[in-house]
């Protein structure tokens, strides 16, 4: 599992913009978000790389959080 801190997700529109991104490169990808601690969890099959990229694609910094 992947989790990312994302400081700028604060409302559920950020959340379901970086969910579409995701499932962008992995549509069978379970994301699951966490909007009080600014977190994304992932579970994927997808390279990190390429899921931390498309999210900064979509507008949002992203960071490796503590598991």
């Amino acid at each position: 599992m992947l989790k990312l801190k994302v400081p700028e997700m604060n409302c559920g529109h950020c959340a379901g913009t970086i969910e579409k991104a995701v499932k962008s490169v992995d549509p069978a990808a379970h994301v699951t978000v966490d909007l009080d601690a600014s977190t994304v969890a992932v579970e994927t099959g997808a390279d990190e790389n390429a899921i931390r990229d498309v999210i900064r694609a979509a507008g949002y910094d992203n960071e490796k959080a503590a598991a």
